[in-house]
């Protein structure tokens, strides 16, 4: 196996997916991918390493017999409803094997140079302690206005002069046109970052002489990322992500987007509008759409649309995406989703997207229900 599609950590905040079901975009487009290449199900990948989870745990009433782990255990369980668990697991970027795995790249990262143990000067909340960065910032931790100077050593890259932090083959195949401006991030990018963090929860970096330090949460959804993939040993893992995921993990990725000849690329996809679900209800009802065919239109064709449609699709073009997706479905051959093509496989193992608005191709890649954690309608095998 070689390209593997796998999403972007989401952020385990205070949701669930049936209210903000945009949350899930990569997810579902990883899964309706991988199903075309005949992969079988892959973990879903969730970023638990925030100041806002420690927050929430500092103010949890139970937080005395529930730890900082528990908590985001808790979390993601209750983000899927009951029995939609996903049958291809958890993946946290706090997971044991995404934590062994941080540690070896880490220390050979400062072996061979790249990385080091720098003694910095940082503000220190005069309050709570937490590392407020190199300025005098209100604390966001506790938000005490008063910091004071300290210097100890950190986890550092400084950035070589002119090595970008994205670049155009960075972005898979067909995305490798990836819009502008993200292109241009390296400007605005500091030369020296710090690669090390004051949280209640992450992978510790004491390993590393770094006590009561984690690895950046930015650098550790990439390790993620390369964990799930040696698991299917895969060596072009490709993450779904937004741009505006992208433009802010990107630089602190730079140097965990390879190992040992695995080779991790992005694919950009947009948003899409399942905030106004009763105007889709609508929708779905005045072109006569079953409640099977509106699961698969806005849980399948729409995350794989988002793909092609990267800028993001928008209210106005939903009428006739759906009018498009009823077609194609109602052209699907007897064995709908058995007629996957080998082209077919090539484009998507490519990155190449434009079969989504392809009628003939869209029918015949189309499955009986959508893949991963939905529940298949009644009656389905």
């Amino acid at each position: 196996m070689n390209v593997l599609y796998l999403n972007g950590p989401v952020q385990n905040g205070p949701f669930t997916l049936a209210e903000r079901p945009g949350k899930a975009t990569g997810i579902r487009a990883a899964e309706a991918l991988n199903a075309l290449l005949d992969v079988g199900p892959v973990p879903h990948l969730w970023n638990t390493v925030t100041l806002a989870g420690d927050l929430r745990h500092r103010g949890a009433p139970n937080r005395e017999t529930v730890g900082r782990h528990e908590q985001e255990e808790r979390a993601i369980t209750a983000k899927y409803a009951p029995g939609e668990a996903p049958a291809s697991g958890i993946l946290t970027d706090t997971a044991p094997t995404v934590a062994a795995l941080a540690l070896e790249m880490t220390e050979r990262l400062l072996r061979n140079g790249a990385l080091a143990l720098t003694p910095t000067a940082v503000r220190l909340c005069a309050r709570c302690g937490h590392m407020t960065g190199s300025g005098a910032h209100t604390c966001r931790a506790c938000g005490h206005h008063a910091s004071r100077s300290h210097t100890r050593p950190l986890l550092i890259w400084d950035r070589p002069p002119g090595t970008p932090v994205l670049a155009r083959d960075d972005f898979h195949a067909h995305q490798a046109r990836p819009p502008h401006h993200l292109l241009t991030i390296a400007h605005n990018v500091p030369q020296r970052l710090i690669l090390s963090r004051t949280r209640d929860h992450g992978i510790s970096l004491a390993p590393l002489g770094l006590d009561g330090l984690v690895l950046d949460p930015r650098a550790g959804v990439h390790i993620a990322v390369l964990a799930a993939a040696a698991r299917y040993n895969a060596g072009q893992p490709v993450m779904t992500v937004t741009e505006n995921a992208a433009a802010n993990v990107a630089a602190y990725g730079v140097l965990f987007r390879r190992h040992n000849g695995t080779r991790l690329r992005y694919a950009l996809h947009g948003r899409i509008p399942y905030d106004d679900t009763a105007a889709l209800q609508r929708l779905c009802e005045v072109h006569r759409v079953s409640p099977a065919q509106r699961e698969l239109f806005l849980t399948w064709f729409l995350p794989l649309c988002s793909l092609h449609l990267r800028a993001g699709i928008t209210h106005a073009q939903l009428p006739g995406l759906l009018k498009f997706w009823r077609r194609a479905h109602l052209a699907r051959p007897d064995t709908p989703g058995s007629d996957v093509s080998a082209e077919l496989r090539r484009r998507v193992a490519a990155g190449d997207m434009r079969w989504v608005m392809e009628a003939r191709t869209l029918s015949r890649a189309t499955p009986d229900y959508p893949h991963g954690f939905t529940k298949q309608p009644e009656g389905a095998t």
